[in-house]
């Protein structure tokens, strides 16, 4: 019996393309393919931009309000499918239903933000800026753009991307992830009947073929991806060299710090959902525990401890399982593999997550919690994203050595602290050298009209996504002077104009 294949969406229509290539799809649960997407060639990936290209000139020339009422519509019809997209996105990612709900509705937030454009998009305006001159600015629209969105977040990263595009008047071009691409396609399915013209919005699945034919493109205007920072800095750079306006997030160890005068009931709590929640297959998942003092490092490992023990791993689908399987065999083995290296570095094992077996799931993609005590800083597993269901904990002597500690790494994307002290707290959020930060918040993810974005190697780019900054992004100011005659000629004029 011949497998499904995953199609593309171009032009309104579901292609299943050459059928050249193709790459398997599996259900993390089970260990097993599902299914099979297609791999799209560059003359594929043309199609789309062709098909975005034909569709700009309807789209944009609708007033901001008229595509704010698409958005919305398209809102509905998310929520209205709400059950059915989690689904689909549970079977191939392996994050639990709620946890797949979760991730379409902070989409659905994003797009909801986006759809006042009509008011985000105003320009300035200055009457009298010389004599009888006046000066507005007005942002339009880029044209075709694209988005590179990775397996973690396969409704929310697409929906960050597209919703703010498309209300800005562009059209886009979505490049999922070929490892849960179905949500993917179903949303612009979505699109579709909610108003937006064919070509609004393309899914095209592939691989590198695929993303680079999107940037070497000169209709394709910018380019934003999500995925790890090697990836990341190597489409930056490629968008740069084609000229090209580029946002490029990557990977990311996140720390928490935790006071002695914290709640430490409530900070271990925080902790075993930020660490293990999705499997840890979040940008913004807790990696790095930091106690602040012996006493109270020991106080949170035995809380995380009794914690970890009724904790329960198991397929995606099943109410009782607290988070579910890791994407893919290879996701599994190199998790698994650092956790060894963090034995052979010296690190104190208290939980071991690995051999993790469900019954009657046996080939599943299962890793189950871990957790690391006495992790020194320069160790691999402090150093790298381990991007898996392990929590290290980094002892501090003292607030200042913990602060150093996300401050001196090389990524920079969110840090949460704990503690019952403002002024600490006001001190860490000042001196802190991360994108986002939380207090007494463990995964500190901006809501919709503030910015996400990393620093340092976790983001590449001047600006961050959603927000106000999603809009300046994905549009281009114009300035217009203009003056009326009025009557009376002056002649030629040899001097730079002066401002008043």
């Amino acid at each position: 019996m011949s497998q499904q294949i995953i199609p593309h969406f171009i032009h309104g229509e579901r292609t299943a393309g050459d059928g050249a290539r193709t790459a398997d799809v599996f259900k993390p649960a089970t260990g097993r393919v599902q299914a099979r997407v297609a791999l799209a060639s560059p003359e594929e990936v043309t199609q789309a931009v062709d098909s975005a290209e034909r569709a700009f000139s309807e789209w944009s020339a609708l007033n901001a309000q008229r595509r704010g009422r698409i958005l919305l519509r398209w809102v509905d019809l998310i929520t209205e499918h709400m059950d059915e997209l989690a689904t689909l996105l549970s079977k191939e990612h392996g994050k639990t239903f709620p946890d797949a709900q979760g991730d379409v509705q902070r989409g659905i937030e994003v797009v909801e933000f986006a759809a006042g454009a009509p008011h985000l998009l105003k320009g300035e305006f200055s009457t009298s800026a010389g004599a009888g001159i006046d000066v507005h600015s007005l942002r339009q629209p880029l044209g075709v753009v694209a988005g590179i969105t990775p397996f973690n977040f396969p409704a929310m990263i697409p929906l960050w991307k597209a919703g703010i595009a498309l209300a800005a008047g562009n059209t886009f071009v979505l490049k999922p992830s070929e490892r849960d691409p179905s949500v993917p396609v179903r949303l612009a399915e979505l699109a579709l009947e909610a108003g937006m013209p064919p070509g609004a919005l393309n899914v095209v699945h592939g691989d590198k073929t695929a993303v680079d034919a999107l940037i070497d493109d000169p209709r394709v205007q910018a380019v934003g991806f999500v995925g790890s920072t090697p990836i990341a800095q190597s489409i930056y750079e490629h968008a740069a060299r084609r000229g090209k306006r580029a946002q490029c997030f990557g990977g990311a160890k996140n720390h928490a710090v935790i006071m002695p005068d914290a709640d430490l009931e409530r900070a271990a709590d925080a902790l075993i959902g930020a660490a293990f929640g999705s499997a840890g297959e979040r940008c913004m998942a807790i990696s790095v525990a930091v106690p602040v003092g012996e006493e109270t490092a020991d106080r949170l490992v035995a809380l995380l401890r009794e914690r970890m023990a009724d904790l329960t791993v198991g397929p995606s689908l099943e109410e009782s399982s607290d988070f579910g399987p890791v994407v893919s065999r290879d996701a599994k083995e190199r998790i698994e593999g650092l956790i060894q290296v963090g034995v052979d570095e010296g690190a104190e094992l208290v939980v071991d997550g690995r051999g993790v077996q469900v019954p009657g799931h046996e080939e599943g993609f299962y890793v189950g919690a871990t957790l690391f005590d006495r992790v020194a800083p320069d160790m691999r597993i402090h150093r790298e994203e381990i991007f898996g269901p392990v929590l290290c904990v980094v002892r501090a002597a003292d607030y200042e050595a913990a602060l150093a500690l996300p401050n001196h790494h090389q990524y920079g994307n969110g840090v949460a602290i704990f503690t019952r002290d403002g002024d600490t707290a006001r001190d860490f959020t000042t001196r802190v050298q991360c994108g986002m930060v939380g207090v007494n918040v463990p995964i500190p993810v901006p809501i919709a009209y503030y910015t996400f974005g990393g620093w340092k190697a976790s983001g590449f780019g001047d600006l961050n996504q959603h927000g106000t900054d999603g809009l300046t992004f994905y549009t281009k100011t114009k300035t217009v002077t203009t003056r009326w005659p009025s009557g009376v000629r002056e002649g030629a004029s040899f001097v730079m104009p002066a401002g008043s």
